[in-house]
C-alpha cells in the first residue's frame, strides 16, 4: 500500500543507487511547504541559517569517540579525488556536529559571542541496510540545528524549546498528535547526554520517531577545545544542543492520514489545497466560469484547475489519490443556480455553496479537514495505547494489531534488551508527563515509578 501510494501519487521515483530517492515535484512541494513553516518558526525563535560542507575529514569525525562509534556502521566514505587516492578518507556527512564544532572553535571566544543559534537545511547520507522512500532512505533531506550556550540551564531549555517547536509543527500543521518524551540511554543520539523525541503512531499501530532534540552538555566542546571567557574572566566550555526533522515526516503524513484511495494531505502543507473540476466543460461558458473561480481562489489559497479532456470521474480519482483536501465542482446546473459543489477528501462529504460565499466556505472547510484529520489520528493514538504489566502482554500486542505499550520500567539496560528480545519491541520514550504512580517492571518485577512507551518502529 505504502509503495503504491508514493509511486501513484507521484511523490518519488527510485534512483539508480540503492536507498536513494528522486523526490518528484509534487513530493518536493510538500517538503517546501513544511520547510517554509519550520523555517519561520526557527527564525521566530532567533535562529539563523548557515551552510556547512558535505565532506568531513576522518580525523575530525574521530574527535568525539561516542559519536563516531555510533555512526560508524552508517558512514559512506570518499577515498579518491579524481584519479588520485586521498591522503585522508572523507566522510559524507551523516550529521554535522563535528563540522559545527570545528567552526565554533574559531568564532567563540567570549560570553559576548553566545548563544550561537544556527540551523542548516541540507541532505545527509546514512548507509541504511533496509530502505523505504521517506521513512528510511540512504540520502534524505532535513534541517539540523546546532546551538552553543553559556550555561547548561540555557542549553537544556533550548533542547526542550525545539522539541516543542517540532510538536507544534506536527499537531498544528500536519494534524499528527505526538508523544513527547526522553529516550533511554540505549536509544539516545551518539554523543548526547539526553535525547528528547516526539513519537507518532501510524495507522498500522507502528511508531515513527518524527523529530529529535539533543542536549550534549560540554562533551563536544571539550573534544574540540571550544572555550570562552565568561563574565568573571574565567575560561569555560560552552554547552551544546542539536535537533533535526527530516523528509521522514512526509512518510508520517502518508502513514497517519492515508486511506485506500491514496494520500490524504493536511491542508497546511498540501501543494494544491483546492482543485477546480469543471463538469460538462464542453458546454458553453463552463470552462470559462471554472477558470474564473480558480483565479478567485488563487488569491487566498493554493488552487489549480483541471481542464484536460479526461472524464470528471478520472479527475476525481486522480486528485483523491494525490490527497487534495478540497475539490470544487461546477457545471451548467450549478451556474444557473449561482453555486458550486465542494467535496472533502477526508470524509467524501459534499456541500453546495453559493458562489458569493466561496472563499469563506473554502477557508472553513480547510480548517474542518485539519480538525477532523487530527481527531481521527488522536483517536487512533488513544485507542491503541495500552497500559500493560508483563512482557507477555506486550509481545501479544506487538504480534497482533500493534500500538504503544505503556509500562513501568526499572531503568536497567538488561530489562530493556530483554523486552526487545522477548516481546519484539523497542523503547520509544519515557514521556515528559509522568504519572508518578508506583508499579512493577514488566521484566524483572522490581517496584518502580518511571513510565515508558514500547512499540514496533519504522
Amino acid at each position: 500500500w505504502y509503495t503504491d501510494v508514493v509511486k501513484k501519487a507521484e511523490l518519488v521515483d527510485y534512483g539508480s543507487v540503492r536507498g536513494c530517492m528522486i523526490i518528484r515535484p509534487y513530493g518536493y512541494a510538500i517538503w517546501e511547504n513544511i520547510q517554509h513553516i519550520l523555517d519561520g518558526m526557527f527564525k521566530a525563535t532567533g535562529h539563523q541559517n548557515v551552510y556547512m560542507p558535505m565532506l568531513i575529514p576522518e580525523s575530525l569525525l574521530q574527535k568525539e569517540k561516542d559519536h563516531v562509534e555510533g555512526f560508524a556502521p552508517e558512514v559512506a566514505w570518499v577515498t579518491m579525488g579524481g584519479e588520485e587516492k586521498l591522503e585522508e578518507r572523507l566522510c559524507v556527512r551523516p550529521t554535522s556536529e563535528t563540522l559545527f564544532c570545528e567552526h565554533y572553535s574559531h568564532i567563540i571566544h567570549s560570553y559576548r559571542d553566545l548563544p550561537k543559534l544556527y540551523n542548516q537545511w541540507c541532505s545527509v547520507m546514512r548507509w541504511e541496510k533496509t530502505t523505504r522512500p521517506f521513512l528510511r532512505s540512504a540520502e534524505f533531506l532535513w534541517q539540523e540545528g546546532h546551538t552553543m550556550h553559556e550555561t547548561a540551564e540555557e542549553a537544556k531549555a533550548e533542547t526542550v524549546r525545539m522539541l516543542n517547536v517540532y510538536a507544534e509543527m506536527c499537531e498544528k500543521y500536519l494534524a499528527i498528535p505526538v508523544v513527547k518524551g526522553v529516550k533511554t540511554d540505549k536509544e539516545k543520539f551518539a554523543g548526547a547526554e539526553e535525547t528528547y523525541t516526539i513519537e507518532a503512531m501510524m495507522h498500522d499501530g507502528k511508531s515513527l520517531q518524527s523529530g529529535t532534540s539533543h542536549y550534549f552538555g560540554d562533551g563536544f566542546a571539550r573534544a574540540f577545545d571550544i572555550q570562552f571567557t565568561d563574565r568573571n574572566n574565567t575560561l569555560q566550555y560552552p554547552h551544546q544542543t542539536s535537533w533535526g526533522m527530516s523528509t521522514r515526516i512526509i512518510g508520517a503524513i502518508i502513514m497517519t492520514h492515508g486511506d485506500n484511495n491514496g494520500l490524504v494531505l493536511p491542508p497546511a502543507v498540501a501543494p494544491i489545497q483546492v482543485m477546480v473540476v469543471p463538469i460538462a466543460q464542453h458546454k458553453e461558458g463552463v470552462a470559462e466560469t471554472a477558470s474564473a473561480l480558480c483565479e478567485r481562489l488563487k488569491k487566498n489559497f493554493r488552487a489549480d484547475i483541471d481542464l484536460s479532456e479526461n472524464s470528471p470521474g478520472w479527475k476525481f480519482a486522480q486528485y483523491e489519490m494525490k490527497g487534495v483536501p478540497l475539490r470544487v465542482e461546477i457545471g451548467p446546473k450549478d451556474m444557473e443556480k449561482g453555486q458550486c459543489c465542494i467535496a472533502r477528501r477526508d470524509t467524501g462529504e459534499k456541500t453546495f455553496v453559493p458562489l458569493t460565499e466561496l472563499e469563506n466556505a473554502v477557508k472553513q472547510l480547510l480548517q474542518d479537514v485539519h480538525d477532523n484529520l487530527y481527531a481521527m489520528a488522536e483517536k487512533n493514538l488513544e485507542d491503541n495505547t495500552f497500559d500493560m504489566t508483563s512482557w507477555e502482554e506486550v509481545r501479544e500486542m506487538a504480534q497482533g494489531k500493534g500500538g504503544f505499550a505503556r509500562t513501568k520500567w526499572c531503568g536497567s539496560l538488561e530489562c530493556e534488551l530483554a523486552m526487545k528480545e522477548r516481546a519484539g519491541v523497542s523503547s520509544r520514550c519515557m514521556p515528559l508527563v509522568q504519572t508518578g504512580t508506583e508499579g512493577t517492571c514488566p521484566v524483572c518485577g522490581r517496584k518502580c515509578t518511571t513510565d515508558i512507551y514500547w512499540g514496533v518502529a519504522y
